[in-house]
């Protein structure tokens, strides 16, 4: 009976103790606009939904974003908000939004606070896509398993394509900053200010906000470090392959606004009242039609007063801690070759035609002499050209004109077989890590991607990876407790890069001279 009395009082204690511990997680809190109700998920409080903007619909499509109105009651914080207009462009976005719509300016945040005085720090994560279609919903930017590790987790929606891009003469005129453009980019910044404004209701702290992003959320990244708008909010910025700091990344406002000018003529809409009354799905899909131009990012005047390039070179941007990277296999040596065989003669021709009186130069940093070299050098050099120079100018350009330190990874590993047997019969997986494979690893979160047969080495690569993003996030320095040393870039001179993989560990820049090479090309 003794040992029974001792049983059932542990049991009644523990019970006790964890639903004292479950009922002092934060599922209701106050921000600026009122009262949010969100969901406990296993001790994590998770807010979806939030609206950090007006819904930019109407007479506001086009316009930068506006504060949202105060609300009465309690808003339930419990459902992800529409994701941004967009088409089904890539297969590999799984979403837990219901649909798309314009109305799309919400965020959703994980926090495992237990009270508003805990003062974690945060993450801000911007999705990629193209600047053409994602959203916060997907799975594999799910902010849980960040938040278990201490860190209030933040995914935000931001405008894309014609919706988030298009400038027009007359949108400038009617701007009160005489700019127009960019509206994802001021979405995104409207977004960190909220962040800022509110975090701490969550326990989270306004001073350690760290922002990340992959492709497109790495060139936001890039974008909200260089604009006079976020860059004193920024604490600590992580981009995953990407920047604004590459060979046109991005255009001026005079040929933005030719853009939309000449789209608007070519729909039959002439004029911004009657292209904000076309209605959200006939725009988009016209937009989508080949011919009618590429929305860009601008120089629009006032989210950048001059381009990226130049403020990043002046020492202008946010001189905060950068830890920045890409993927192995970013590109591929076929796309360079068009298709043709992996041989000397071809990778040189390839060459050839893609630089003309420049070839030389960049046959003398990519070196081949089988097809061997000629798979390893034209898969290097197609990944720089897609994506990787612009990240190593990003992580050079830091490293000279800020005083804070830059870190730099590699990322190396394919990911592993398909979990379905028949579709798997007929799939090769990659020789190393493609554009994108590194998200679910630095995020934590390889369970919610069904697609993929993880092995133990996957989980053991994302525990260390997941690791460098945590510990950076709290202090600024990926290096901490159970992950291998991480020297910072040292400025001008071969870096110490992190190569992840299954034996992760910081080597010698091997390759400094292609990116030299191409450098010197692209600045012309």
């Amino acid at each position: 009976m003794k040992k029974l009395f001792i049983l059932s009082s542990f049991v009644f204690f523990y019970f006790y103790s964890h639903a004292q511990e479950m009922k002092s997680t934060l599922l209701q809190v106050r921000v600026a606009n009122g009262l949010l109700e969100g969901v406990s998920e296993s001790g994590v409080s998770v807010f979806k939904g939030v609206p950090f903007a007006k819904p930019p619909v109407g007479d506001l499509r086009w316009k930068a974003p506006q504060p949202f109105p105060n609300w009465n009651g309690v808003r339930k914080a419990d459902k992800f908000g529409p994701r941004p207009m967009q088409k089904f462009i890539f297969t590999d976005m799984k979403f837990r939004s219901d649909s798309a719509s314009e109305d799309c300016l919400y965020l959703n945040i994980w926090t495992p606070a237990k009270s508003a005085k805990d003062r974690l720090p945060v993450l801000v994560y911007f999705y990629g896509g193209g600047f053409i279609a994602g959203g916060s919903s997907e799975y594999r930017y799910d902010g849980e398993s960040m938040a278990r590790r201490g860190i209030v987790a933040v995914t935000v929606n931001y405008r894309l394509g014609i919706f988030g891009f298009m400038a027009h003469p007359e949108l400038t005129k009617e701007s009160p900053h005489h700019a127009s453009g960019n509206y994802g980019l001021l979405d995104q910044a409207a977004a960190l200010k909220w962040v800022q404004q509110n975090i701490s209701a969550f326990g989270g702290d306004p001073n350690k906000i760290t922002i990340a992003g992959e492709s497109a959320g790495s060139f936001s990244v890039s974008a909200q470090m260089a604009s006079p708008l976020s860059k004193n909010i920024i604490a600590g910025a992580i981009g995953e392959s990407g920047s604004l700091l590459g060979k046109n990344s991005t255009v001026s406002l005079s040929a933005a606004e030719k853009t939309g000018e000449d789209f608007g003529k070519k729909i039959g809409a002439a004029t911004i009242a009657e292209l904000r009354n076309v209605p959200a799905d006939k725009l988009l899909d016209e937009s989508m039609k080949p011919g009618s131009g590429r929305f860009s990012v601008d120089v629009d005047g006032y989210f950048f007063p001059k381009p990226p390039i130049e403020i990043y070179a002046a020492g202008e941007q946010a001189k905060v801690p950068l830890l920045v990277g890409w993927n192995s296999a970013e590109g591929n040596y076929a796309n360079l070759l068009q298709g043709k065989a992996p041989t000397v003669e071809n990778f040189n021709s390839a060459v050839q035609k893609r630089f003309g009186e420049n070839a030389g130069e960049i046959l003398r940093a990519y070196k081949v002499s089988d097809s061997e070299s000629v798979k390893e050098a034209g898969t290097d050099l197609a990944g720089a050209l897609f994506i990787a120079y612009g990240t190593w100018k990003w992580s050079d350009m830091q490293s000279q004109t800020s005083n804070q330190p830059v870190y730099r990874y590699f990322y190396a590993h394919p990911r592993p077989a398909l979990r379905d047997e028949k579709e798997n019969q007929n799939y090769k997986p990659a020789t190393g890590a493609v554009h994108s494979a590194d998200i679910e690893y630095a995020m934590g979160n390889l369970p919610t991607n069904r697609v993929y047969d993880w092995q133990p080495v996957d989980y053991k690569i994302s525990e260390i990876f997941q690791g460098f993003f945590a510990n950076f996030i709290k202090t600024g320095n990926p290096n901490g407790l159970g992950v291998p040393w991480w020297p910072a870039v040292k400025s001008g001179g071969p870096a110490e890069v992190m190569h992840i993989n299954a034996n992760t560990e910081a080597q010698k820049e091997q390759h400094r001279d292609r990116y030299l090479a191409l450098d010197k090309i692209m600045s012309k």
